[in-house]
């Protein structure tokens, strides 16, 4: 529809650049999305560096580590929200392209609680951060550029 209006208006019928459907998406200054991506992201690598530096506190540093670690990476994907919007970053994890490194990604995380609170298995949790890491590298490398 907004194609037809440019056309009838005698605009320019190109297509937007990524930019401008990104700065189009939200109504967010790009300054304050930057902003906003650069605390999250912050957020995120201070509590997966916080996570693991707790992994030493005896008796809970297990459970304390799975918890910030896995809020940490949460944190540092969903800085990304703030670029494009919350709906086109979820349209983009589950492309074709990275679903498997998604689902991978979101099983993990969920399996890196568990192994912390319910299993208490310090073995499986460091075994599924790791799968983290690799996941979310997998995830990353997958965005086309």
């Amino acid at each position: 529809m907004d194609k037809l209006k440019r056309v009838l208006r005698g605009q320019d019928a190109e297509e937007p650049s990524a930019l401008a459907e990104v700065i189009d998406a939200t109504t967010l200054s790009w300054g304050t999305r930057v902003k906003g991506f650069i605390a999250c992201f912050a957020i995120g690598c201070l509590c997966s560096l916080l996570g693991s530096c707790l992994l030493w506190v005896p008796k809970k540093g297990l459970i304390l580590f799975a918890v910030f670690y896995t809020l940490g990476n949460i944190s540092s994907i969903g800085s990304t929200a703030f670029l494009m919007g919350p709906m086109r970053q979820l349209k983009k994890m589950f492309e074709p392209t990275r679903l498997i490194a998604t689902v991978v990604m979101l099983l993990c995380l969920i399996l890196t609680l568990c192994s912390a609170f319910w299993w208490h298995n310090a073995g499986l949790a460091l075994l599924f951060c790791i799968l983290q890491f690799f996941a979310l590298a997998w995830y990353v490398i997958s965005f086309p550029y």
